[in-house]
């Protein structure tokens, strides 16, 4: 995973009707030891249907498998800070919560901490396929507590895609490999001066996009602040969030100048939580984006099937990778994360849900999965597959940037800090703040946030 302007209801109204909805669906998952209810994240883009497609696949072979038990499906059709507030409220009660579920990495530590989610290790432990998950996918899945708590089904890389016509035209070459910020600030300047009624850059940005602000836009950023080789958000060492950074204002004055020089999206576009639908459902594909930081799934919204199919966008199309803020070693930056299923707490029936996590994760099913979300392989063997490596242009360019990647500091306090960065980031897209205050406010909210669990660097 985690973005048209239409009205959006209270959050707390939206999450009273989810529940009042799904406890009329005839209680928790426990109601029946024969029915298996499994949550997810539905498109906002109703011409996209990958996920759907896909678990319809698995419900048929689970099924089959398993004679007299049934899948039953309870989607959540929201916007990502939405999904989320959704879901932690059906895993509070037994009545509404279903048997699987399906996490984003970055809100796991925090619904662990609440004791919304079952550890899974006495299931992993008589699984031989988990052996086939590469480490780094494993841990984004666990808790301070040493023990995991979800089943990751890939991971993801992000960074630059732009449309090679757009370039023509403002005289920029069609490999373009911008080794600084200010290439990629040039570039867009080019195309604004060249190329009228596109727009040259978007940066997810503002508490409206949620997570694609914080971790396509904010953290695509700030990670290139620095020489990669410590986190420029939390303090390993000292287990504290870092305050006060040059970093964290450089990359706060990146997003004012994207904005103040009308670089980006119109304010107001950039601010609907939808805009991620547009991006890749009408402006890349119309050609009416010149530059665009944002992530390896992408092509899933244009594979066959998908609704608005444009198999043209390989040609259309080019990738570079994100640049270091002053092109210092190792000269890209890109960030990960990645979903995970994972079983609640108050599932009635775990067992069950197990299994089918077991038949997701075959190796023939995990691969046709990556190959249909555009996804990054975290199983070895499919990671070692010709079938899915030349599956789809871009998988290799997205791949290899795992070698330079970064993941967020998955800790319980996450979720807020995040929403703290959103928070900044807004002030100064907006031009409600400067940099200096925004960064201000950030510190204060930051020091709230993590129970004063701050340093300053």
């Amino acid at each position: 995973m985690p973005v048209r302007p239409t009205a959006a209801l209270p959050p707390l109204l939206a999450v009273a009707l989810a529940v009042t909805t799904l406890t009329a669906c005839g209680g928790g998952s426990g109601s029946d030891p024969d029915t298996l209810k499994v949550s997810f994240k539905q498109s906002t883009d109703n011409s996209v249907k990958v996920m759907d497609t896909y678990l319809a696949d698995i419900k048929k072979q689970f099924e089959k498998a398993n004679p007299g038990k049934k899948v039953e499906f309870v989607p959540i059709k929201a916007p990502d800070s939405e999904y989320y507030t959704k879901l932690q409220q059906m895993l509070r009660s037994p009545k509404t919560a279903p048997d699987l579920v399906y996490e984003d990495t970055f809100l796991i530590n925090s619904d662990i901490t609440s004791g919304y989610l079952k550890p899974l290790d006495p299931y992993l432990a008589k699984w031989p396929d988990w052996d086939q998950f590469i480490d780094t996918a494993k841990a984004a899945a666990k808790g301070e507590d040493g023990r995991t708590y979800g089943v990751p089904d890939g991971t993801d890389t992000r960074g630059l895609w732009f449309d090679k016509g757009i370039f023509a035209k403002a005289g920029l070459p069609a490999d373009w490999q911008p080794k600084t910020w200010d290439d990629v600030l040039d570039a867009a300047r080019a195309i604004k001066t060249k190329v009228p009624g596109v727009t040259p850059l978007n940066v997810y940005t503002g508490k409206p996009a949620g997570e694609a602000a914080t971790m396509q836009g904010f953290e695509m950023l700030l990670y290139g602040t620095n020489d990669g080789s410590s986190d420029p958000l939390y303090d390993k060492g000292s287990k504290k969030w870092i305050a006060g950074s040059k970093g964290f204002k450089d990359a706060l004055a990146f997003v004012e100048t994207v904005y103040k020089e009308k670089l980006g999206p119109d304010v107001s576009d950039a601010l609907d939580p939808n805009f991620g639908t547009r991006v890749r459902g009408e402006l890349l594909p119309e050609g009416k984006l010149g530059i665009d930081l944002d992530g390896s799934w992408l092509p899933q919204d244009w594979l066959e099937g998908s609704g608005h199919e444009w198999p043209e966008w390989s040609r259309k199309l080019g990738l570079a990778a994100m640049p270091t803020q002053h092109g210092q070693a190792p000269g890209k930056v890109s960030m990960s994360g990645g979903w995970t299923w994972a079983i609640p707490a108050k599932a009635g029936n775990p067992d069950l849900a197990f299994e089918f996590v077991k038949t997701m994760q075959t190796k023939a099913n995990a691969k046709k999965w990556y190959i249909a979300n555009s996804g990054i392989a975290v199983r070895e063997d499919v990671a070692a597959d010709p079938g899915y490596v030349e599956a789809q242009p871009g998988i290799k360019f997205f791949t290899d940037l795992v070698a330079s990647t970064h993941y967020r500091p998955a800790y319980p306090a996450y979720p807020k800090v995040s929403t703290a960065i959103q928070e900044a980031m807004e002030g100064v897209t907006t031009g409600d703040a400067s940099v200096e205050e925004a960064a201000k406010a950030y510190d204060e909210e930051l020091e709230s946030a993590t129970d004063g669990q701050v340093i300053e660097k």
